[in-house]
């Protein structure tokens, strides 16, 4: 039972970082001068929108690895969090195109937000933990790991 215990650990955390490791990230990377592009509609600049491109990609993969190798795991889902609701809030603007009640692109791109903030949610578990028993956790030592390949012993 440990090895099926640790292919579902694997496997969830696997799951919430598939987005970004690497499908994500990747595309940043084969399609550079698009991102950069995509990043613009916030910043309006190309100098500042590199920047934001390569603080994606290093979050992406950075922090990627570090939740999936389960080292400063807690801290990482905590800055994947952010960032999901970051990236909502600067790219998934629902309400800016004022069509959001005739079903046109305001409709999509809220589905799309909402995205972004369930996954910030799955992050939050890992950072915080599944009850009001481990929060506590995390702010008495954030960059410690939260140890998910850990098994119990035999009896």
């Amino acid at each position: 039972m440990p090895a099926l215990s640790l292919a579902i650990a694997f496997g969830t955390r696997l799951l919430l970082v598939l987005l970004f490791l690497p499908f994500s990230a990747l595309d940043k990377i084969v399609n550079f001068k698009g991102a950069v592009g995509q990043a613009k509609q916030a910043v309006h600049a190309t100098a500042p929108a590199v920047v934001l491109i390569l603080v994606g990609l290093t979050v992406e993969i950075g922090m990627s690895a570090c939740i999936l190798t389960g080292a400063f795991d807690r801290a990482a889902a905590f800055v994947m969090a952010g960032y999901c609701g970051v990236t909502a809030l600067l790219w998934k603007q629902f309400w800016a195109p004022g069509d959001f009640w005739s079903g046109g692109k305001g409709r999509e791109l809220f589905w799309d937000f909402l995205k972004n903030f369930a996954l910030a949610g799955g992050f939050l578990l890992i950072t915080f933990g599944t009850g009001a028993s481990t929060v506590e956790n995390f702010f008495a030592d954030p960059l410690a790991s939260s140890h998910p390949y850990e098994t119990a012993s035999p009896r």
